[in-house]
């Protein structure tokens, strides 16, 4: 039998294989229209939030007393995702990964600035470090003007007013509730897109579309079921793992060969997002993954 620690971790490692595959997905259908992607992420996607909802509440699921901040939490998510898909087609992987991992930075100064919450000096200076990494992983932004860099920067400002509402909401609403609005968001939005024409997919890409969807869907259901099992320190590290799985599946699959500037870049936001969850976790506070 295995013990909840045990647990924790499997569910870790799978929200990994998971979020990696929709990445790799998201950028190997370049040649599909942007909208059709994220329609698919997101029409697959809501086939695991019905499997949790009770049977008793079926028909009644979708009524909350609190739709202003679901819409606020729907609006930052679906503007985080979008930034995000923007630039796993259009920057390397392993810089996309990289920066997905800022986000921790974002909450912390957000918690401040909306909750009022006080953030030590250990706190600040994760930050600190943090915020130097991104800097080593953006130069190309500056040295080859390319505006796409721009894009994870915004999904992890998305993703910080993801948080900071989940905190709150959490406290009243259950999960499935709480994602189906973001995902319902994100497939109107995207289903707007089909006016620019969408394609009809072969066989291989209709699996690819069934597979990023699930794994979108799956992924972020063990996140949280690995953070319900174990103490955010045991857990948190391994998904860090996908920013190996970035480094390798970029230079497999798309010849992409990271700088040593991204690397070093890379490895400041890993250590001062990890910081950032030791402490929240000493502290008892809830943590959010840096993930949609």
């Amino acid at each position: 039998m295995l013990t909840k620690s045990q647990k924790a971790v499997l569910y870790m490692i799978g929200s990994v294989v998971c979020f990696s595959s929709m990445d790799l997905i998201v950028k190997y259908l370049n040649n599909v229209p942007f909208g059709q992607v994220l329609f698919m992420r997101f029409f697959f996607g809501m086939i695991p939030i019905f499997f949790l909802i009770p049977r008793d509440k079926i028909f009644t699921f979708y009524k909350t007393k609190r739709p202003v901040l679901h819409a606020f939490r729907a609006v930052s998510g679906t503007i985080a995702i979008i930034a995000l898909f923007v630039a796993l087609r259009n920057l390397p992987l392993t810089d996309v990964i990289s920066l997905t991992f800022t986000g921790p930075l974002f909450v912390t100064i957000m918690s401040v600035i909306f909750l009022s919450e006080k953030v030590g000096i250990r706190r600040w200076s994760a930050v600190l470090i943090g915020f130097i990494g991104m800097l080593f992983i953006v130069r190309p932004a500056f040295e080859e003007m390319n505006l796409y860099y721009i894009f994870p920067i915004i999904f992890s400002l998305g993703f910080a007013n993801v948080a900071i509402s989940i905190r709150s909401l959490s406290k009243t609403e259950p999960n499935y509730l709480i994602a189906f609005y973001f995902s319902l968001l994100s497939l109107l939005v995207a289903l707007g897109t089909i006016v620019n024409g969408w394609i009809w997919p072969t066989p291989y890409e209709a699996l690819l579309f069934a597979i990023l969807g699930l794994s979108g869907g799956v992924a972020n259901l063990l996140l949280t079921q690995s953070y319900r099992l174990a103490d955010a320190s045991l857990v948190s590290p391994i998904k860090y793992l996908s920013l190996i799985v970035a480094v390798v599946a970029g230079y497999l699959i798309f010849s992409e060969v990271p700088k040593p500037m991204t690397l070093f870049g890379a490895s400041l936001v890993v250590v001062s997002s990890f910081i950032i969850f030791r402490r929240e976790a000493t502290l008892k506070k809830q943590v959010v993954a840096p993930r949609i």
